[in-house]
């Protein structure tokens, strides 16, 4: 029987995996768990995987040529994410492992979570609550509306386009910057990133991490933004300079800023940003919903259930490298219609 390794730390497979996958995986499968509370190093990743043909890989779970080299008997390693920037997937391709991703399963949750920062920012609320929880009651200020209010959104992927309609839905003027070219209407206007930080009130960072967007929003980058601007990262943590970020909260130009994501441990805030007094943090749950943690996760069963018939799954990103699979007596490489694949590049 095949046998199946989860990476997920045991005080994070109820939450990020489940307990509805972990009984279809163990209809199909041979299961073995990560017995720590923890993310295993490399070595004790090896020794506790040591025999698997799959390994379900949670978000922070490594994948580097050590780990493909020293599981032989590995064929395919399965990230229960989007993101596989922490897996090198040249070295799985020159040890002929498979790696794959799950689709974005958290668009609903993840846009929810940024309108909700959005009204907490410009209304105040977690201020109030905290107030009457800890002290004095509060004063109040005059709070700002979503409608007639101008969003600026950096990026313009799955998420950007679920968070415009919403806006939209709000009567928020929407502006959007991204490399290409867009499909504008009446709410919705693409423009140069300048325009967009000299008009919005609120601006949203949901821009893909790579080289180009590194450190992209930057002291200049706050400058730019008009006096009282709220500013929302839901994206990656190295998008963002945080000291100019702090910076800008400390002077006042921010009117402030709501984080899931920073460069600390896990894509967490950064605790000295997440203390500031204009600042809303979150541990990087806006996806941590339960229809987004089922989606994924139940997508790497049926990853898993793809390569028991002979198929490669859709979200493999190696497929023409998968040589280990080979191994299995029943398996014919043969792509499934909704198979994807990206160009193999070593992931830095």
């Amino acid at each position: 029987m095949t046998t199946v390794f989860v990476s997920h730390p045991q005080d994070k497979l109820e939450h990020y995996f489940g307990p509805k996958a972990v009984a279809a995986l163990q209809t199909i499968a041979e299961v073995r768990f990560n017995p720590e509370a923890r993310e295993l190093d490399v070595a004790e990743l090896i020794a506790a995987a040591r025999g698997s043909d799959v390994l379900i890989a949670y978000r922070q779970t490594p994948g580097p040529d050590r780990l493909f080299r020293e599981l032989p008997q590995l064929a395919a390693f399965l990230r229960c994410a989007v993101d596989i920037s922490t897996v090198d997937v040249a070295a799985a391709s020159a040890h002929g492992v498979l790696v794959t991703h799950a689709s974005a399963g958290f668009v609903a949750a993840v846009s929810e979570w940024i309108i909700a920062m959005m009204i907490d920012l410009g209304r105040g609320i977690s201020q109030y609550a905290e107030s009457y929880h800890y002290g004095p009651p509060p004063l109040p200020f005059m709070g700002r509306e979503l409608r007639g209010s101008t969003l600026g959104v950096i990026g313009h992927g799955q998420i950007s386009k679920a968070l415009c309609k919403l806006a939209a839905a709000f009567d928020m003027r929407v502006l959007v910057t991204t490399p290409e070219p867009i499909e504008e209407r009446e709410s919705l206007r693409q423009v140069p990133l300048a325009t967009l930080l000299a008009q919005s009130h609120y601006v949203v960072c949901l821009a893909p991490a790579n080289a180009r967007t590194h450190n992209m929003i930057d002291a200049a980058a706050f400058a730019a933004m008009r006096p009282g601007t709220f500013f929302v990262n839901a994206s990656r943590g190295e998008l963002v300079d945080e000291a100019a970020l702090l910076a800008a909260l400390e002077s006042g130009h921010l009117g402030g800023c709501a984080l899931d994501v920073g460069r600390a441990p896990d894509q967490m805030p950064a605790p000295e940003l997440g203390r500031h007094p204009r600042v809303i943090a979150t541990p990087h749950i806006g996806g941590l919903t339960l229809p987004a943690t089922e989606h994924q996760a139940m997508e790497t069963v049926s990853q898993v259930t793809a390569l028991l018939h002979g198929e490669i799954p859709p979200g493999a990103v190696n497929a023409p490298h998968a040589t280990r699979l080979r191994q299995w007596p029943r398996f014919q490489v043969r792509p499934s219609k909704t198979t994807s694949e990206v160009p193999i590049r070593r992931q830095t």
